[in-house]
């Protein structure tokens, strides 16, 4: 191990080995205590748990126990799973303790490696997360790492888009998973699975609970415990890659679906160039001067801006970009609905980093409804915001967070800069022998194509297993076609058979075996070789197209070479791929048809490389500074969202029995009340000031009695010499003589859910306007720049004012309808549920927070969100239809 080490400095650089051999005395003190607890018996190692609790209870640190925790967490891997930890995967964990990111290479045993910090960070109590980016990874790693768990005598559940559950070694899942990881989850509430001592769940669940959970009108509804510890597992998948992409639960704003049908039709007569412009590098389009005039004359208006306002114009800019950015089997894949069923199918959102379908997503800002309309399926109604979340202010409210993944240093400037983690690599168990070759680049794509089925009949002919990855569903597709021409028997894996994704991936790879998948396949399962398979050279993978990114590439390199494994990898690229003619290729392609070469004969070039590594920089950097620019405005309503979540759960913990919310109310009084005071009386003559207006407005708000009015006159007419502080002092005492009789008609019990139910219901409508006006305000500050004003400080200036309106409009709306509620509010849980995400889903259990949600795709972020109908009853709990309520 020692020697191993040392040549750490040449592999990793210095710092990095630094960091790593300081690990290594407590390595061997894991070692030492190993033979000690072998000789343990079960129960013996279970009470290990509660001995290390009450270390941790008599003053001890998890620093302190982290030696004998994992020894444990060894031991007991060794017995249920016949598994023992390398010493490099020690390291790991403790990496990942420190609450930093463990960069490892594929097959060097992630899901093992996090059930050493999972298991020492659970002993005190606050909960430890595992997140993944799919709920299958949840499932299979809380199962198969379950046995570990229970061992140890502490609790793993587990969160996903329908379902949550605890792992119980007893307990056999009726339907049959073909997998016996997944079969011993015992179904639970979302809530018990979150205050198991260990969750497993998916980004969009852990995010989504947490938005659902400050919608809900009583706490004992609440899901999640505090945000302790984390560990984000395919962490630049998460942090990075998703990070443009908010939470956003949302509810339905009605409106017709015509006129997205009507830009649909319209949209196919402009013509690019004259009528608009496509910049295919910012991945947006503009409409020109004439494209305007044709449309106004196919519409037959004069002037859109002026007859139908901004309203038409954002129809038109939504479905023009339906029509030139978004592309069906690339971007999206339209399903059709089940046979028997109702429906015309509808637009399912591909993830472009994963290749995976993402049901539930949606755009935002009318795209989505564009292309329904755009694709002939039923639009869907547009939503309005009640509750939104950036990833990257998620988890940065955890107190302590890590991560994991085959690929992190390529990013790790933007992880040091926004979450403040450092990017460690982690050494091999054994070597890394995989040989990457050096890109061979193609004139053409069907040139490319056409040599990469070449190579891979070669290959399997010989009976070397390949795997060739696709940016895209289309040309996974069409690959797959011309292998079948030459006979080639393949696997295709994408969105559209994600499904039996885990059969084919294990099976790719066997001798000969062929496997055509998208980008789905870089990530989450290894592929185990057959016997034969070494001496043929290992599994081979060729990249049809390079990523944008370095890390997706990397990836897929990654599924060959693991563990020491023998393989190897290359990629075909073609001056037609996306990269190399946005990044230009240009001059490169001219090149080669001046020099007349074959459109299958492949170049190697110096220049060709740096071209497609300066293009990878490039646009790195630039999603590096969009995605910190959208974080610099976020956290503008990050701070307001903050102070109004902790506004929400003061009221929700408030007990019944405590006068503490009776206090909050006459608090509210007493401001609006002081408030009216001042600005009625600021007239220099007392007689010139409104009482009438005092007067009246206190009786609608509380129903104050007549003989008030007269009062209010002898105040004025008498000697004090403050008459305005008496004034106030005279209508609270009023105002606190009227609620004590009201809580003593109605009960304390009575009163006190009254005022929850009215001061929730106020803030979460006044936040959902509020959410609206920061997005329109969002929009509106960058034509500041004309101005030579800086839209960030324009959009911090004016929503710090729109939220001091917020709170002020919040106390207003509550005091002026706590005496007008006549009985408690009945909760309702609505029926119709339906989630988006401007481009990424998640799921809701029955509570307030099943009204909607939202998050945000290419060019605009998506919306997550579920879809309360107009005539349910309102998920807010005043018992009236949501279109009278929250809709109205």
């Amino acid at each position: 191990m020692i020697i191993r080490m040392s040549i750490l400095g040449k592999l990793f650089g210095d710092a990095n080995a630094r960091y790593v051999n300081s690990l290594l005395p407590v390595v061997e003190q894991i070692n030492i205590l190993e033979k000690g607890y072998e000789s343990l018996s079960d129960d013996d190692l279970r009470k290990l748990t509660d001995d290390f609790r009450l270390q941790l209870r008599d003053g001890g640190t998890l620093d302190g126990i982290l030696p004998e925790a994992f020894a444990a967490a060894r031991e007991a891997a060794k017995r249920t799973l016949g598994q023992r930890h390398f010493d490099v995967q020690l390291v790991g964990g403790m990496v990942l303790h420190q609450g930093k990111i463990a960069e490892m290479k594929t097959g060097e045993g992630k899901t093992l490696v996090a059930t050493l910090p999972l298991y020492l960070n659970s002993l005190e109590g606050k909960g430890a997360h595992l997140v993944t980016p799919n709920d299958y990874l949840s499932r299979v790693g809380a199962g198969w790492m379950g046995p570990v768990y229970h061992a140890l005598g502490v609790t793993v559940g587990v969160v996903t888009h329908e379902w949550s559950g605890i792992y119980d070694p007893l307990y056999q899942d009726p339907e049959r998973h073909g997998d016996e990881r997944l079969g011993h989850f015992r179904p639970v509430s979302r809530g018990e699975a979150y205050r198991a001592d260990i969750t497993y769940g998916t980004n969009n669940e852990f995010g989504f609970d947490y938005l659902r959970d400050n919608l809900e009108y009583l706490s004992d509804h609440l899901r999640q415990k505090e945000h302790n510890f984390a560990i984000v597992d395919e962490v630049d998948s998460i942090l990075i890659d998703e990070a443009r992409t908010p939470l956003i639960i949302s509810a339905p704003d009605e409106e017709s679906g015509e006129l997205y049908q009507t830009f649909a039709r319209l949209v196919p007569q402009l013509k690019e160039g004259s009528d608009y412009n496509v910049d295919e590098k910012m991945k947006a389009v503009s409409i020109t001067e004439e494209g305007i005039d044709k449309v106004e004359k196919i519409l037959g208006l004069g002037n859109i801006y002026e007859e139908k306002g901004i309203r038409f114009v954002r129809y038109l800019e939504s479905s023009l970009r339906a029509q030139a950015l978004f592309h069906r089997d690339k971007d999206y894949v339209v399903k059709p609905a089940p046979t028997g069923a109702s429906g015309d199918g509808q637009v399912i959102i591909v993830d472009e980093f994963t290749g995976r379908l993402m049901p539930g997503r949606r755009w935002s800002e009318g795209l989505h409804q564009a292309i329904e309309a755009k694709e002939g399926v039923k639009v869907q109604q547009e939503s309005r915001t009640l509750a939104t979340i950036t990833f990257q202010n998620y988890f940065r409210m955890y107190k302590k967070i890590a991560g994991m993944t085959g690929t992190a240093q390529t990013s790790a400037e933007e992880f040091h800069k926004v979450y403040n983690l450092d990017v460690i690599t982690i050494p091999t168990h054994r070597p890394m022998v995989r040989e990457d070759r050096a890109d061979l680049v193609f004139r053409t794509q069907n040139g490319k194509f056409q040599a990469v089925v070449r190579e891979t009949k070669e290959r399997h002919q010989k009976g070397q297993p390949v795997l060739i990855g696709t940016v895209s569903i289309e040309k996974n597709e069409r690959l797959s076609k011309m292998l079948e021409i030459e006979g080639v028997p393949h696997e295709l894996l994408n969105a559209k058979n994600h499904e039996r994704e885990a059969l084919i991936i294990a099976q790719a790879g066997r001798a000969g075996a062929v496997t055509v998948a998208t980008n789905m396949a870089g990530r989450g399962v290894d592929i185990i070789l057959g016997d034969r398979v070494q001496s043929m050279g290992g599994l081979h993978v060729i990249g049809t197209e390079r990523h944008e990114a370095r890390r997706i590439d990397n990836q897929l390199r990654g599924r060959s070479g693991r563990q020491g494994d023998l393989g190897s990898s290359q990629f075909f690229v073609s001056l037609e791929d996306e990269l190399m003619r946005i990044f230009g290729s240009v001059k490169i392609k001219g090149l080669m048809e001046s020099l007349g070469i074959p459109e299958d004969q492949p170049i190697e070039h110096k220049m060709v490389s740096r071209a497609i590594e300066a293009a990878q920089a490039k646009i790195e950097g630039f999603h590096f500074d969009s995605r910190k620019h959208i974080l610099e405005y976020d956290d503008v309503l990050n701070k307001q969202r903050d102070a109004i979540y902790r506004m929400r759960r003061e009221i929700l913990f408030v007990g019944k029995d405590s006068s503490e919310l009776r206090e909050k109310v006459l608090t509210m009084f007493e401001e609006e009340i002081t408030k009216l005071v001042e600005f009625h009386t600021t007239a220099g003559l007392e007689a010139e000031w409104n009482i009438e207006e005092i007067f009246e407005t206190l009786r609608a708000m509380a129903g104050v009695p007549d003989d008030v009015h007269g009062k209010l006159r002898e105040i004025v007419a008498g000697d004090s010499e403050e008459k305005r502080v008496e004034i106030g002092k005279y209508l609270l005492g009023i105002i606190k003589t009227g609620y004590e009789a009201r809580e003593k008609a109605i009960g304390p019990e009575g009163s006190h859910n009254i005022a929850r139910a009215v001061m929730l219901r106020a803030i979460d409508i006044l936040w959902m306007d509020h959410l609206d006006q920061m997005e329109h305000l969002r929009d509106s500050v960058r034509l500041r720049a004309y101005g030579q004003r800086d839209p960030l400080v324009e959009y911090k200036h004016e929503g710090t004012r729109l939220f001091r309106e917020l709170q002020a409009a919040i106390r207003s709306q509550i005091v002026n309808t706590i005496f007008k509620v006549g009985g408690t509010p009945q909760a309702e849980t609505p029926k119709k549920i339906e989630e988006r995400r401007p481009e990424i889903t998640g799921i809701m259990n029955p509570s307030f927070a099943e009204a909607t949600e939202g998050k945000q795709g290419i060019g605009s972020p998506a919306k997550a969100s579920a879809v309360v109908g107009r005539n349910d009853l309102c998920p807010c709990g005043s018992g009236k239809k949501y279109k009278k309520c929250h809709g109205a």
